[in-house]
C-alpha cells in the first residue's frame, strides 16, 4: 500500500473496523457470564453491614456466625445467610468491620 495520505486513511479505517470486530467478538463470548457483583458493600450486606460496625473487635468466625449467623447476604446465587457463607472459612480473627466486609465479599464472589 503505498505511503500516502488515501494509504493512511485506509490503514486508518481497517485498524477501526477490526477493533470493533474484537468488540464485539469478545462481547459475544461473554455474553453468557454472570454479572459481576457490585462493589457497594451496604447493598450486600444489608442490614449486617450496621451490626459489624457496632460490633466490638478483635472479633473470630465463630463470635461472627453466633452473633449474626441468620443475616442475609447478596450473593453471585442470591441470598445466603452469614453463617452459610462463613461456616466453610477456617476460623480468623478480624481486627475491624472493614476486615470482615472484605472477607465476606471474596467468599461471595467464588
Amino acid at each position: 500500500m503505498a505511503d500516502d495520505k488515501q494509504g493512511r486513511n485506509k490503514q486508518a479505517d481497517d485498524e477501526e473496523r477490526r477493533q470493533r470486530e474484537r468488540e464485539m467478538a469478545e462481547a459475544r463470548t461473554r455474553g453468557d457470564e454472570a454479572e459481576p457483583m457490585r462493589d457497594d458493600a451496604v447493598d450486600q450486606l444489608g442490614e449486617l453491614d450496621d451490626a459489624l460496625e457496632t460490633h466490638d473487635y478483635p472479633t473470630t468466625t465463630e463470635d461472627l456466625i453466633e452473633a449474626y449467623g441468620d443475616y442475609e447476604i447478596e450473593t453471585q446465587g442470591g441470598w445466603e445467610s452469614l453463617n452459610e457463607v462463613l461456616s466453610p472459612t477456617d476460623t480468623q480473627t478480624y481486627v475491624s468491620a472493614d476486615d470482615v466486609r472484605r472477607r465476606i465479599r471474596g467468599r461471595i464472589r467464588r
